[in-house]
């Protein structure tokens, strides 16, 4: 994929993406072709770290006595005891489960947190994950995990032929989105078996914005943009001096009828 092309689609999507009081996420999205999700050597699920921090992560650990202290500078600690009690509490687990980006483990909990935790954070992709680097040992430095993390990003294959990842913010340069991009792309593609035979498009699109195909022209993307925006529809209502008129209009005509028609 050709840098010059991804910059320009970046200029594309900010210059034609409405503005929202938020500070929208810039996503990446890869359809893919000629896989079989179904065989799992075809599935893509790779951790990244980019080189310009997109977000803010906010993570869960669940640790034992020896990195209890440690721990808190995540934004959960979940220790021995409170593991224990949330085998009972489903409930709890899919609230943290949607509250948190990432969840951590110290190595020596991790059967007991298959247990309690599988069945929820499973199914979501959000097991703590070793490839990730988010299964700890008691000694491990989790400063260095932590700032890890903090520019961690999934890239994965869920039901469907596409990928969507986040490669940015709205008010990230654009050459720090461009970086960013280069990197997930190019180590998905070294991941697909036919590495870019198994691509069929990549999009970029800002959460409230149009998406734009890398390579589409200026003119291309407004044309599509005018087809697409909806027709508003005539809410206007008459006009005192109009409303005046017809309802003068309507009383002459009445007084032309003859009396039995009245």
């Amino acid at each position: 994929m050709d840098k010059n092309q991804i910059l320009e689609t970046i200029k594309l999507v900010k210059e034609h993406s409405p503005k929202k009081k938020f500070n929208q996420t810039l996503d990446m999205i890869v359809n893919l072709k000629n896989l079989n999700l179904k065989n799992p050597n075809e599935n893509i699920d790779l951790f990244l770290v980019v080189p310009h921090k997109i977000k803010q992560p906010k993570i869960c650990a669940i640790v034992g006595r020896e990195l209890e202290t440690s721990a808190k500078i995540f934004d959960k600690v979940i220790n021995i005891e409170e593991l224990e009690s949330l085998k009972k509490d489903q409930k709890e687990i899919k609230r943290l489960s949607n509250q948190y980006d990432f969840f951590i483990a110290q190595s020596s909990l991790m059967a007991g947190i298959a247990t309690a935790f599988g069945k929820i954070l499973g199914p979501r992709g959000k097991m703590p994950n070793p490839k990730a680097g988010g299964v700890v040992l008691p000694n491990s430095d989790l400063g260095q995990v932590k700032e890890k993390f903090n520019s961690l990003v999934q890239v994965k294959t869920r039901k469907e032929l596409v990928i969507k990842t986040p490669v940015g913010k709205e008010n990230m340069k654009d050459e720090n989105i461009l970086e960013n991009t280069m990197l997930i792309y190019n180590a998905l593609i070294h991941a697909l078996p036919q590495e870019e035979a198994n691509v069929s498009n990549v999009i970029l699109k800002l959460t409230m914005g149009p998406p734009v195909k890398v390579g589409s022209k200026k003119e291309d993307v407004l044309a599509k943009i005018a087809r697409e925006k909806p027709v508003a529809k005539s809410g206007k209502k008459e006009s005192p001096e109009k409303k005046e008129k017809i309802t003068k209009e309507q009383k002459e005509e009445n007084a032309k009828k003859p009396a039995k028609d009245k």
